[in-house]
């Protein structure tokens, strides 16, 4: 007898910067975007387990769907929230080109939320590159520190 349907658990942690690492995300904007970037991930067909920040950067942990890019999720993600947070709060606001995303299987969910939780803290005394790289790193994720900064 054969499956029915396609089964998946495709965990995401993705991490992403405003453009040049402004910092544009404040306390009056956070939990706003927070909510609207979980909108549009269950508008297309995604679940957003934990979002968290600072000031430059957010870190999500998505369940995504096995039949859609990462890529056409971040795409839209980006360009709807820019549109919406310049709309909403008249600023000049943009993310940067890029992303991370890294697969967290289902044994460290827990761990990934709690370090999403814990951002504030944690940037208190690591910056978004070194943070950046550090993650990379634990992924094996090979890359050319030249962009890392984009």
């Amino acid at each position: 007898m054969g499956l029915a349907g396609t089964y998946s658990q495709v965990l995401l942690h993705i991490v992403f910067s405003t453009k040049h690492r402004e910092p544009l995300i404040t306390d009056a904007i956070r939990e706003r975007l927070y909510g609207y970037i979980g909108g549009i991930v269950r508008a297309e067909q995604g679940a957003l387990h934990a979002i968290g920040g600072v000031e430059d950067h957010v870190h999500l942990l998505v369940r995504w769907r096995a039949d859609a890019p990462i890529s056409d999720l971040m795409r839209t993600l980006k360009s709807r929230s820019t549109k919406w947070v310049k709309s909403e709060f008249g600023i000049e606001f943009a993310w940067q080109e890029g992303y991370a995303a890294f697969s967290v299987s289902k044994s460290q969910e827990d761990v990934v939320r709690g370090y999403i939780a814990k951002q504030a803290e944690h940037h208190r005394v690591v910056g978004f590159r070194e943070e950046l790289i550090k993650l990379l790193d634990a992924h094996g994720v090979e890359y050319d520190a030249r962009w890392v900064d984009d």
